[in-house]
């Protein structure tokens, strides 16, 4: 269990004895879960101070950490999710429960009985309201990048990011981004395939909503309804035959695109498959604020390789399976350009060419969503191959 593990671990003791936890003077986490009636996690759920642009977004297990000031103890916690009627209680009750978890209401909707109009009607007016539905002018994302390297598949190598970022929003192109932390495990990789450019560009190039969707392109059909804070929502299924496959969940009224998801097949032996969730500003306007893929190749093992198979009696195959396995987290979002700290940095490059001094302080204090299926599967993966914990990975990995 590596530093920031072992803090969430000693937190999420410290919430459920004590009700708070101050990390610093003035500094509490709110940490706990989002459920349905049933008992169910609520994934990708937005949960925060809307008011103020204070929150986060919950994990796919449903759970959530984040931290606010003292100043923010009398406000509202507000948790939005796709079909579910909006849940809010005042920080400091919330601090108060025994047990930190949120159930969620699941809000009916009536698409099924109404008579709607054709799917791409919806399609063409989200894309042509996406500019005014987003956070459009430059905004500073802080980003959480973690990219998991699989070969032979099994996990082999991870590294993390903190990146800030100048975007524009989905409408639009990141104008500039700043690697300023980053950290990495061992790496037990033999293939070891760069990408050509930082993962943040391939997560930018992979949303369709980035190229400017050509309708037309897509066979259209609904597939199933939601609701979001109130507003009914539609399914939106389009297919590129034996390409792509894109689904889009669309704000009935507002025609704002909540949530994206995409599969592509672009190459033989290459598939992609990746999900977009979207949260609103205070004034109503969305912002990224999760991004999970995992991109499916191969690639001719080296000579080098080809030697070390072949004298430990391995038969050398024509290719090994490859894998980049992303998650991605907006903590936070600051919109006023004054307060803008963005440098450049090129992004013709993998990332693990990007160096920065390993600041075990800064991990520890960064607002990290709690630890996930996901994640645990991963990182199973790479602790399982030499048995070495993450920790101690992290520790000497990034010695320079």
């Amino acid at each position: 269990m590596h530093c920031s593990h072992k803090l969430i671990y000693y937190t999420t003791v410290l919430l459920f004895l004590n009700g708070i936890i101050a990390f610093g003077q003035g500094s509490t986490a709110i940490m706990g879960k989002v459920l349905d009636q049933n008992g169910y996690e609520v994934p990708y759920a937005a949960v925060g101070i809307l008011q103020k642009n204070i929150g986060t977004t919950s994990t796919e297990d449903g759970t959530f950490y984040f931290r606010v000031s003292n100043n923010e103890l009398e406000d509202n916690l507000t948790v939005s999710s796709l079909g579910f009627s909006n849940f809010s209680i005042k920080i400091k009750d919330f601090l108060k429960l025994e047990k930190k978890e949120i159930i969620l209401e699941e809000q009916t909707t009536n698409l099924s009985e109404v008579v709607v109009n054709s799917v791409d009607f919806y399609v063409k007016n989200a894309l042509k309201k996406l500019r005014d539905n987003t956070v459009s002018k430059n905004h500073q994302l802080n980003i959480l990048y973690r990219r998991w390297s699989v070969e032979d598949n099994l996990c082999r190598f991870y590294i993390e990011h903190s990146i800030n970022a100048i975007d524009r929003g989905p409408s639009s192109y990141l104008v500039k981004f700043s690697v300023d932390h980053v950290r990495t495990s061992a790496d037990y990789r033999y293939v070891k395939n760069e990408q050509k450019l930082h993962a943040l560009k391939y997560m930018e190039f992979n949303n369709p909503l980035r190229k400017s969707i050509n309708v037309k392109s897509y066979k259209w059909k609904k597939t199933g309804d939601s609701s979001y804070d109130n507003e009914d929502v539609i399914i939106a299924k389009g297919v590129i035959e034996n390409k792509e496959t894109l689904w889009l969940y669309i704000g009935m009224d507002t025609y704002k695109i909540y949530k994206l998801e995409v599969e592509k097949k672009p190459e033989i032996g290459k598939s992609l498959i990746a999900t977009y969730v979207y949260k609103k500003n205070n004034k109503g306007k969305l912002f990224l604020s999760y991004h999970q893929r995992e991109w499916k190749g191969a690639a001719a093992p080296s000579e080098n390789v080809k030697r070390a198979m072949r004298s430990s009696g391995q038969t050398v195959p024509k290719y090994i399976p490859i894998a980049y396995r992303h998650e991605v987290y907006v903590l936070d979002i600051e919109e006023n350009k004054a307060l803008f700290n963005v440098g450049e940095a090129l992004h013709n490059k993998d990332m693990t060419q990007y160096k920065t001094a390993y600041d075990p302080t800064y991990w520890e204090k960064l607002s990290i969503p709690p630890d996930t299926r996901f994640f645990n599967k991963n990182i199973g993966e790479l602790v399982d191959l030499f048995g070495v914990p993450l920790e101690n990975q992290f520790k000497y990995s990034n010695m320079r």
